[in-house]
């Protein structure tokens, strides 16, 4: 079901409500540089330390993304103390990029040792045994990258775990771990299917309004919802 165009083009957009939105997303990014420009381009205000906290993730999850996870862990560690140590799930993933940098450069023996000093603990736990079985089945190919594992040291499981580490961090430090733009857009999809699906009467209220209902006030309410709790 496509909505009518004229059902919201006339409704009012306020300008501080487009510029949080953009920022939302330039922040939980890291784009520095291309924050500090919007800045001055629209005259928000930015806290510096906030600017230096984005700074400080960005290396992180670039180390993340390149597969340099002992780095990511040190500056993770002294940027969000205890956030590892309270995330085992993140912090095994981490471990395990790392353990993948070893195997794809084939030091074997090297990542034997690391397997069994820092993963094996792991495996006390059940929901970390077929994870583990997967990751030490990389040993047995001497083209790890051929093996039905090859996910693992795929460009998109290292993206995967950095920007859970990304979201992680911003959590710890009581931000929002998901951009205003993404809520946005996942709530617009959700009312169209469920409008789709003729189901719009089951959706609550707040849901809805500001997104299909008419009036400026309506729509400018619902973007303030989504800067404040996405």
């Amino acid at each position: 079901m496509d909505v009518d165009p004229r059902l919201y083009e006339q409704i009012a957009v306020n300008d501080n409500d487009v510029h949080n939105i953009i920022m939302s997303y330039l922040v939980h990014n890291c784009f520095k540089e291309t924050v500090e420009s919007f800045i001055a381009c629209t005259g928000m205000k930015q806290p510096s330390d906030y600017l230096e906290d984005m700074e400080k993730r960005k290396r992180i999850y670039q180390f993340a993304l390149e597969g340099n996870a002992l780095k990511a862990i040190e500056l993770t560690e002294q940027l969000a103390t205890n956030l590892l140590e309270k995330n085992k799930d993140l912090h095994f993933d981490l471990l395990s990029l790392h353990f993948v940098e070893l195997v794809c450069s084939r030091k074997c023996t090297e990542a034997l040792e690391f397997a069994q000093m820092k993963l094996t603990p792991f495996g006390k736990e059940q929901k970390y045994v077929e994870k583990l079985e997967d990751f030490m089945a990389l040993l047995a190919y001497e083209e790890p990258e051929k093996s039905p594992m090859f996910h693992l040291l795929s460009l998109e499981y290292r993206q995967h775990v950095a920007e859970s580490l990304n979201r992680a961090i911003l959590a710890h430090g009581n931000h929002p771990t998901y951009t205003a733009m993404e809520r946005l857009i996942q709530q617009t999809t959700v009312v169209r299917q469920c409008l789709n699906q003729e189901h719009a009467k089951s959706l609550p209220a707040s849901l809805c309004k500001g997104v299909f209902e008419g009036g400026p006030l309506g729509a400018h309410q619902n973007v303030h919802l989504f800067l404040k709790f996405a």
